[in-house]
This record gives structure tokens, sequence and C-alpha cells, in this order.
């Protein structure tokens, strides 16, 4: 597998994958590290750890999308504690562009963060911002729901963008592969 990639290519399958148990603990880890921020920041009133927290985030997605997946710090604690689990491949072009929202998300929050430290005016949107990636890993990591994915199939029903030449399999068979 090459340093600079979003998956690895699968010769039975006919295109590149990431194993979703890996990337389902992944998420997990990531809803753990939303909900610490948000007790500190919305129950203790400890708005100075949100930056900490969504930058490292942030960060995350960042090496995910632009560097390579597997050297994701929280892919690779998943990938630690999943290591002796078979994998289970589903297509990574959709992870790609879910995880590219998870970025966008990652990176309003950060910026909205910085300023909440000094300007309670911030609260409400960091906190709907929370809330939003809050339910979004938690309908990952518990039930396996890629909103992310199912938004990228949806753009390419709507033609929004364009299908890829070869569709691959969602979680569950949740997307129409033909």
């Amino acid at each position: 597998m090459a340093f600079f990639s979003f998956g690895e290519y699968k010769d039975d399958l006919g295109y590149k994958v990431v194993d979703e148990r890996v990337w389902r603990g992944s998420a997990g880890i990531m809803l753990l590290l939303g909900i610490i921020a948000s007790i500190n920041g919305f129950i203790l009133n400890k708005y100075e750890v949100i930056p900490y927290i969504s930058g490292f985030l942030m960060i995350n997605f960042a090496i995910g999308v632009f560097v390579n997946p597997k050297f994701s710090p929280t892919a690779l604690l998943s990938r630690m504690v999943t290591y002796n689990q078979s994998s289970l491949w589903i297509g990574a072009v959709q992870k790609r562009f879910a995880w590219s929202l998870g970025l966008g998300l990652s990176i309003t929050i950060f910026v909205l963060s910085l300023q909440l430290v000094n300007d309670a005016s911030y609260f409400n949107p960091v906190c709907l911002l929370c809330l939003v990636c809050l339910l979004l890993l938690y309908l990952e990591s518990v039930f396996g729901i890629c909103v992310g994915c199912q938004i990228y199939h949806g753009a390419i029903r709507l033609k929004i963008i364009k299908a890829p030449e070869v569709k691959p399999n969602c979680m569950g068979d949740s997307c129409d592969v033909n």
C-alpha cells in the first residue's frame, strides 16, 4: 500500500477498501474524546479543553484524508484493539468523502472554539456543531451508519458528483452497488 493513499486496493473486489471494524473503533474513540470535550465545555464551563480536543480531531482527520488513514492516531489505536478480528472490507471512496466532511466540521469547531475561550457568544454555534458531531460519531460507532457515506451516495443519485466506475460496498450493504 502506498504511503499517500486512502484505502488499499483489493484485486478480488476491484476497488480500494478500508476495514470497517477499524473505522468503527476509530469513530468510538473520537466519540469518547468528543464527550470529554462536551462535558468539560458545556457542563463544567471549561471551554479551554474544546480547542485541544477539536484540534486533535482536526489533525486526525487531516492525516486520514491527505496522507493515509492508517496513520491517523485514532485508527492506529483502533487497529491495536481490533488486531485479532477479521477484516470487514468496505469501499474507501465514500469513507474518504465522509472523513472530508468530518475534517470540515472539526475545522469549524476548532476555529469557533478558539473564539469561545474569550467570547461566550460563540457558545451556541459550538454547542450545536459539537452535538451534530457527537450524533454522527454515535451512529457510526454504535450502529455502523455512516451518514457521510449516505450523503455521498445521495449526491451521486442526484448527479451532484460523478459516480465512480466501480461502486464499492457500504457497511451492511446499505448502499446500492449495482
